[in-house]
């Protein structure tokens, strides 16, 4: 350790951060960090970067002190600040920490998952003596507050007390406690995600939220274990206390975009096939799919929330929902879009509840165990995309808790005395598979994925996608397939087989690099979000309204099912915002009203078509059952209870579906529904092939 180390701090930073320091004391106290980077110290002085690493206790305590020597050339005194030491050079999971990194300055990296409220913590107590009236100060360095073994330090009371703690006299600093979590992408199969708390000070509490992906550099400390039952344990606890804090992954609004950056994506812009190149960097590995991929990219920028006058919401992110057979890569669109989005959240099926997914009220074991809220995944991709695989297989009750989140962004809580809304303004993107394995296309989709019409009219866009034998189409999967898996052979083998050249890599990976680099894309479409908040055109909101009016006119015939509703003319908007968006454009043009136009209708022609009649039908997606099937139900009904009445009691089953086939009812489509009816308990069979119906 170096023999004066507050001297080597204030060398080090008159010769590396004095415009730094210079800057930190002109906004003191607003600002009390002085934040050096680590490389710059390990250069300035290898010895004395390894000392700190190895008691940064002792060192940390000289930069202040140094902090305090340096003649500034105005007058401030930064009696308060801090020296925050980011970017080590090492990052430790929670599971590689062992006993010799206590007392030793490391960094952790992980998910926030849990953070407590920033209250005060006492650093010096003032202690009263009630003998003489003294005042003095005790330290509390520990995890406990240390007020035993103390007496008066008035030299003639010597005391051992009693004493008062004066709290108008004691020193407090702001504090807060975190739980972070291991990032659940970085673990193996079957590893469960270990947590680390975090014990934050002055102006590093309040900072980081829950979802936030952090480094937080700071030093190992452990305590011991006790119970009132056993007492103390000889196993002890880690906890770390923070130094500094580095953002992983901020949301899109906060990505650091330099003016080269800004000079690209503007360029970019301009070029006039940015929808293509946007477009062939999602998901490269995975051939085909152009409107979903089309689709994708409009998430990622979506339109903007509006706030209205009256206090009323309208959302501006994309809900879209992919469903179709088995083996046709929607999970690898679903991994692919949490990986580009900052605030990207994956789950799955039954894996997934809806505390999970929405929020729930816990002990809270940080702070003093009172009630507080944990959040689930919605919470987390605030801002980011939430992506929910095999949605068809979560029970109805948790899939019921989406509904809130998805229309509103929002999640109430109201359980153990604790009543909180969490923001959830994230994108939906889930993926649900066929209850019978394949797509049946002259089925109504609703039965067939096994989610409630209320939450299926919520989504923007519902694209079906099957696997149809196409020999041409098949081909050229194929192709891609192999040639892409080439490429991960040749990625591979290149350390071990010295006739590979890293040309041949290159060559054989153009199959599947991506347009755009993942990385630009997200300063892209972050410079989007931020910047761009278009505005409809006269003639475009006429273009849209046109085109509402003409598809709601099929439905002011009586016999004809009502096509659309006016949650799809919300989401003709979105599209045509993030159309603008995706181009840097201030103005939705007509061009980008068509190209919503087009992909809302490509999507709508395949699941909100009656297949009996070949009209669009909004009740297909609302309710589930299309108005066709919804007349027949109502004539069969009527002709049982007729019947019924003519045979003073039961119906027989041969003349009612005689009676239906006359009125133009096909004879299985008759039986299915009157078998649907006995599921349901609405009719009843007192004895074989007679029907009565219940009356409620």
């Amino acid at each position: 350790m170096p023999s004066d180390p507050a001297s080597d701090w204030e060398e080090f930073i008159r010769s590396r951060y004095w415009d730094d320091l210079l800057e930190l004391a002109g906004s003191y106290p607003g600002e009390k960090s002085l934040k050096i980077r680590f490389p710059d110290l390990d250069r300035y002085d290898p010895e004395f970067a390894d000392s700190l690493l190895e008691e940064p206790d002792k060192l940390l305590d000289a930069a202040r002190e140094a902090l305090l020597e340096i003649d500034l050339p105005f007058d401030v005194r930064l009696d308060h600040a801090h020296v925050r030491i980011v970017e080590l050079p090492v990052h430790y999971k929670t599971r590689e920490l062992r006993s010799d990194h206590i007392g030793r300055l490391i960094a952790i990296e992980g998910l926030v998952r849990t953070a407590t409220e920033v209250r005060p913590k006492i650093t010096h107590a003032a202690f009263e003596c009630l003998r003489c009236g003294y005042t003095f100060y005790k330290e509390q360095t520990g995890t406990k507050f240390e007020e035993g073994n103390i007496r008066c330090q008035n030299e003639a009371c010597d005391r051992g007390g009693p004493f008062k703690l004066d709290i108008a006299r004691s020193r407090f600093v702001d504090a807060q406690k975190v739980r972070v979590q291991e990032s659940p992408e970085e673990l193996r199969g079957g590893e469960q995600p270990q947590t680390l708390d975090v014990e934050l000070e002055d102006d590093l509490s309040g900072e980081i939220f829950p979802g936030d992906r952090v480094i937080i550099n700071g030093i190992l400390k452990s305590y011991q274990r006790s119970s009132p039952q056993a007492g103390k344990s000889n196993y002890f606890d880690l906890f770390l206390k923070g130094v500094s804090i580095e953002m992983m992954e901020q949301e899109f609004e906060e990505i650091d975009i330099s003016p080269e950056d800004e000079e690209l994506i503007l360029e970019m812009s301009r070029d006039p096939t940015i929808y293509e190149r946007i477009r062939r960097s999602i998901a490269p590995s995975i051939y085909g799919y152009e409107d979903v991929k089309e689709a994708l990219a409009m998430q990622l920028v979506s339109g903007f929330s509006k706030s209205l006058p009256d206090g009323a919401r309208i959302r501006g992110d994309i809900h879209i929902l992919l469903v179709g057979d088995p083996g046709i890569a929607k999970s690898q669109l679903l991994r692919y879009m949490t990986k580009i989005s900052p605030r990207g959240i994956y789950t799955s099926g039954k894996s997934s509840t809806s505390a999970g997914l929405t929020a729930t009220a816990v002990k809270d074991e940080l702070g003093d165990g009172r009630w507080t809220i944990e959040a689930g995944a919605l919470v987390l991709a605030d801002k980011g995309i939430a992506a929910i695989d095999e949605m068809d297989k979560m029970d109805n009750q948790d899939k019921s808790s989406l509904h809130e989140a998805m229309e509103q962004q929002t999640i109430s809580v109201a359980k153990a005395g604790v009543m909180a809304t969490l923001k959830s303004r994230c994108s939906l993107l889930a993926a649900a598979n066929p209850k019978q394995g394949r797509f049946d296309k002259y089925e109504p989709i609703a039965p067939q994925i096994n989610l409630t019409p209320a939450l299926m009219s919520r989504f923007d866009l519902i694209f079906v996608l099957t696997d149809d034998p196409d020999t041409v189409r098949d081909s050229q999967i194929a192709e891609h397939i192999l040639r892409a898996n080439f490429a991960g052979e040749l990625a591979t083998q290149i350390s071990r087989n010295t006739a590979i050249t890293i040309e041949d890599v290159d060559r054989a990976m153009e199959v599947i690099r991506p347009d755009i680099e993942p990385e630009l894309l997200r300063k892209y479409v972050a410079y989007a979000r931020k910047n761009v908040f278009p505005i409809l055109s006269p003639e475009v909101r006429e273009r849209l309204k046109v085109y509402y009016v003409d598809l709601r006119s099929q439905g002011q015939d009586s016999n004809k099912p009502v096509p659309v509703t006016a949650r799809q003319l919300e989401a003709l908007v979105r599209l045509s915002e993030a159309s603008a968006r995706l181009r840097m454009c201030n103005d939705v043009e007509m061009a980008d009203a068509e190209r919503a136009i087009n992909i809302f209708y490509s999507c709508l022609k395949k699941v909100g078509v009656d297949p009996e009649t070949g009209f669009l039908d909004a009740d297909i997606i609302a309710t589930g059952v299309s108005k066709s099937t919804r007349d027949k139900t109502k004539v069969i009904l009527d002709i049982i209870k007729e019947v019924g009445r003519e045979q003073q009691g039961s119906a027989p089953l041969e003349l009612v579906l005689d009676q239906a086939e006359a009125l133009g009812i096909d004879r299985k489509r008759a039986e299915d529904i009157i078998a649907n009816f006995k599921r349901d308990g609405s009719i009843i069979e007192p004895k074989y092939g007679m029907l009565r119906v219940v009356e409620f």
